[in-house]
């Protein structure tokens, strides 16, 4: 069977659901029914596959360009809430974003003075970068002024972001860091009643249950040394002195009890205290095994009468807080390093609050998955330790291309609650040297991640025009995009364009990638996709191809990806039973994606198989066209 080849290049990049029936037809002698229709229906009904497009809120609207190691907010520019305007919010629509995960949002610890404001001034020696790390949080109840055009204002800008975002049919996330808090943790903003997170601490005994931190009682904290860090790269500073008032001194927030951590350590941020004694024990009560299989009606009337840490209480007070402000959901940082029966009771409060709420959690340690799901109570974990890290491996050709499959088998039971991406604040940039050296290697990685399981995708901001983390920032070192400073995006602000958030100052490399991932990301949508199974396929001719199928009722994809740098032609073993019901034939297939004109299916009593040749770092996702309107 053949096809018109005009016709289908124009759906390159494009849309393609409605159409792709037309092009093709039938090669079934038994069509889909009703029946058939409303079973499909109600099983991509059961399922949703989010699609989180992670912004680092100061850095988006940054339109400066002097990139000055340590610069100044004067110096080398501040994006603002209000830089997310409507041209911007259709921008990351456009990816087919879901959710937009605003980072740096609370106010975390920064070197700016805002006293005028009436916020005290933070001490550089326990700050990292000059704006500041965004996962030391001095005031849970309040916004990061940076963020504001009038800081007086700067809660009711927030709230104008979150009424935006809304507009445009996407779901606000912002972080919750309930593992530890800033040095100097003081709130400006709380409620009326709300004590302070150490406020009301019994500061003369290491541990109590219900003190906020952990002390190490009879010393002061010491600013941490290396002869390879100066605070603010040497810039003067009237509080830079080396020293930071803190008796006794506090547990730093990686765990480590020094009352001088080292410079290596979360030294500008305190542990919270969950009710986890020093020598690990529990002073709260335990979850019973079975409630791994409870609702979260269960899980939240299991805690009613219990009597539990104050921190508990602090850090659910803050979350529904924030979900009345319009907040739609939290990505919870380092949440493996807080127990699991808090989170239990936090996330149950918090559906009962609003069912629909998001709840994403970095955890990095696979034999923690499953409890952090089930008993936790989260919607979603990072694959990083496993999917991500191999999938980079392969990218950089240090693996096979089918040793994916080995990975996402280990979490294939969890695997709709598992987070994919390619990168994030935490992770290099793909054009990184240090990762992939360029943009064009994410290519068949973003095919792989989005389609090869009902997994919600993640993207960060940039990743899109590919940009490459090159700048020198200050604090930390290039390949990712700095966290701790103020600087501006190069590749980013080419798609910015002053504002326009039109794409017009672009290369035609970086156009192109762009709509590379709004044709990948609309494939999201895909019935097969959202819900339908995978099956690994076998492919011979190249160890750098990876290929694999989705299927829902009579529906199939077949997605073929080649992560060499060099055109590789290979044939596909697909299962006999697959095809079962179609006629024995050779027909041109159709690629939904960069429209291949060479794959062909082949359908024999012996065998079925998909010939077909793949560009350098390209992929087809393949369908016969039937029962795929």
């Amino acid at each position: 069977m053949t096809t018109n080849k005009t016709t289908i290049s124009t759906f390159k990049y494009g849309s393609w659901v409605l159409a792709s029936s037309l092009l093709l037809s039938s090669c079934s002698d038994e069509p889909t029914t009703p029946s058939t229709d409303k079973k499909v229906a109600e099983q991509v009904n059961e399922h949703s596959k989010p699609v989180v497009y992670q912004v680092f809120t100061r850095l988006f609207g940054n339109t400066q360009t002097a990139n000055i190691p340590w610069g100044t907010k004067e110096q080398n520019g501040v994006g603002t809430f209000s830089d997310f305007n409507d041209a911007a919010l259709s921008g990351i629509k456009e990816l087919g974003t879901t959710h937009i995960w605003y980072t740096g949002v609370l106010h975390h610890a920064l070197v700016g003075d805002y006293s005028q404001y009436g916020i005290s001034q933070d001490d550089p020696d326990v700050v990292k970068g000059r704006a500041g790390s965004p996962y030391a949080i001095k005031d849970y109840y309040d916004v990061n002024p940076d963020l504001a055009i009038n800081p007086e204002r700067r809660l009711e800008e927030f709230a104008a972001l979150i009424e935006r975002t809304h507009q445009h049919g996407m779901k606000v996330v912002i972080d919750i860091v309930p593992n530890h808090v800033a040095r100097h943790y003081q709130s400006t903003a709380k409620p009326a009643g709300v004590k302070d997170f150490g406020e009301q601490d019994d500061t003369s005994v290491e541990y109590a249950r219900d003190n906020n931190f952990y002390y190490v009682t009879g010393q002061s904290f010491q600013v941490p040394t290396s002869e390879n860090y100066q605070v603010l790269g040497g810039n003067t500073h009237p509080l830079a002195d080396n020293l930071f008032d803190e008796t006794p001194a506090k547990w730093t927030g990686n765990g480590a009890r020094a009352a001088k951590p080292d410079i290596n350590d979360w030294y500008e941020t305190v542990k919270v205290n969950y009710g986890v004694k020093p020598d690990g024990s529990y002073d709260f009560p335990t979850l019973p095994s079975d409630y791994a299989n409870q609702d979260l009606r269960a899980h939240f009337e299991f805690w009613q009468d219990k009597e539990l840490p104050n921190s508990w209480y602090k850090f659910r007070d803050i979350a529904l807080y924030w979900l009345d402000k319009g907040v739609d959901g939290f990505r919870y940082d380092m949440a493996e390093m807080v127990p699991v029966e808090f989170w239990s009771f936090l996330n149950s409060s918090i559906k009962m609050h609003n069912p629909e709420a998001f709840l994403l959690a970095e955890v990095y340690n696979p034999a923690l998955y499953r409890p952090y799901i089930q008993q936790g109570k989260m919607d979603y974990l990072y694959d990083k330790v496993g999917f991500y890290d191999t999938l980079k491996a392969v990218m950089q050709g240090t693996q096979a291309a089918s040793s994916i499959f080995a990975a996402q088998q280990q979490v294939a039971d969890i695997e709709q609650h598992m987070l994919h991406f390619l990168e994030n604040h935490d992770e290099q940039r793909i054009a990184s040297p240090d990762f992939a050296g360029s943009s064009e290697k994410g290519k068949p990685a973003l095919v792989v991640s989005n389609l090869i399981s009902r997994s919600p995708t993640l993207l960060y901001f940039g990743q899109d025009v590919g940009e490459d983390g090159s700048e020198e920032a200050g604090f930390g070192k290039p390949t990712r995009t700095s966290i701790f400073d103020y600087i501006g995006v190069p590749a980013h602000q080419a798609w910015m364009n002053n504002g326009k958030f039109d794409g017009g100052a672009l290369t035609a490399e970086q156009s192109q990638l762009r709509e590379y991932y709004k044709a990948v990301m609309a494939l999201s949508k895909h019935p097969a996709v959202v819900a339908g199974d995978m099956h690994p396929l076998t492919v011979t001719g190249s160890d750098q191809v990876a290929a694999f199928s989705r299927s829902i009722g009579q529906q199939h994809i077949w997605v073929v990806s080649n992560f060499a740098e060099q055109k590789n032609t290979v044939s596909i073993d697909i299962p006999l039973n697959t095809l079962a019901n179609y006629k024995q034939a050779e027909q041109q297939l159709l690629d939904l994606l960069e429209a291949n004109q060479t794959a062909v299916l082949t359908i024999t009593p012996e065998q079925v198989k998909i010939s077909l040749t793949l560009n350098a770092l390209s992929s087809a996702v393949l369908t016969t066209g039937a029962h795929n309107e």
